[in-house]
């Protein structure tokens, strides 16, 4: 084991291993806090049960960081835009409000969000130290995608709509960068100690708008966690081999590969970073030799790299947790 904070800071070759939503749907003991939890914002908001979801993982894998439970967009909740979660239908945001949201201020943005670093408080407390605590945030364009609701399915949003308001989309995502960084120092300063942005919906901007919709404000918040020394690791999903350019422009500590990046195109192309994850969670779904040889093709390419072991993507809710024990065990005998 060793800590990701030190594997980011040093890139060292070490073994470490943690899992985009590893706390949730796929864990029979947060079912149980779900099903007397209708509300998901509300327990997002529940301090003690937020901690206590963070660290069934751990308690069951004994994985070597942790990530707090909450969503990127308790974001655009906190900025005043109604959020609710529908079984089935995933996120629903009322419609933006321009003024609205200009509206706002940082005082009362941290003042909603304050549950969250209650959380962060009460599991830093109960987590091993040895271990990371990770904090995260949605990048600006995919909060933007929810907020403006212009996703129409999950490979296409109604672009026009973004394009014909092009001065108050960077606006918008100007003033969310502010936000998103205010948002990390809390988390910083409550205890976590990693930090990780999840540009979800990167994928689907047009290759011509790369540096203004993702590459440039990433950068923005990388630069804004370099200068207090926090680790971070960015996963613009979807970008396919703009990985490269979005690796040598944004220059994070860590990048996330997402399941349709060629592990032996990314240790040739992505340089002077920590790899992190690439697996598709649907591997998960195989039979365990399956799952062990396609587990065993990332861990020979990047043997002789400092490789965080994770997916490429987050797991998926259909997932055994017999089969992520003996994924954890493989790479760790491996």
């Amino acid at each position: 084991m060793s800590n990701l904070k030190e594997i980011l800071i040093n890139k060292k070759i070490c073994k470490s291993v943690w899992f985009m939503r590893q706390a949730g749907r796929y864990l029979p003991e947060f079912r149980e806090i779900r099903s007397k939890n209708k509300n998901f914002i509300n327990l997002c908001l529940n301090s003690e049960l937020s901690s206590e979801i963070t660290l069934q993982p751990i308690k069951r894998f004994n994985l070597d960081s942790a990530i707090i439970f909450s969503d990127i967009l308790m974001v655009p909740y906190a900025l005043n835009q109604r959020v609710d979660f529908v079984k089935d239908k995933g996120p629903i945001l009322e419609e933006f409000n321009f003024k609205k949201f200009l509206n706002n201020d940082k005082i009362s943005f941290t003042q909603k969000l304050f549950p969250i670093y209650k959380a962060i408080q009460n599991t830093r407390k109960k987590l091993d130290k040895k271990k990371s605590l990770i904090a995260f945030v949605g990048a600006p364009w995919t909060l933007l995608i929810y907020m403006l609701g212009v996703k129409q399915s999950k490979e296409k949003i109604n672009y026009k709509k973004i394009k014909d308001k092009e001065f108050e989309v960077n606006l918008i995502l100007d003033k969310l960068n502010n936000y998103l960084c205010t948002h990390i120092e809390n988390q910083i300063n409550a205890g976590a100690d990693v930090v990780q942005i999840f540009d979800s919906w990167a994928g689907l901007i047009l290759p011509e708008d790369l540096p203004n919709y993702c590459y440039i404000p990433n950068l923005k918040i990388v630069d804004f966690c370099k200068e207090r020394k926090i680790p971070v690791i960015c996963f613009p999903k979807g970008i396919n081999e703009g990985y490269k350019e979005f690796n040598n422009v944004v220059k994070p500590d860590g990048i996330n590969l997402d399941y349709d990046i060629d592990p032996v195109w990314a240790k040739e192309n992505l340089l002077n970073v920590v790899l992190q994850g690439g697996l598709s969670p649907k591997v998960l779904l195989l039979s365990d030799k399956e799952i062990l040889q396609k587990t065993k093709k990332y861990l020979d390419v990047f043997r002789e790299l400092p490789y965080v072991f994770n997916l490429g993507h987050g797991l998926i809710p259909e997932t055994d947790p017999d089969k992520v024990k003996k994924l954890i065990e493989f790479y760790r005998e491996y």
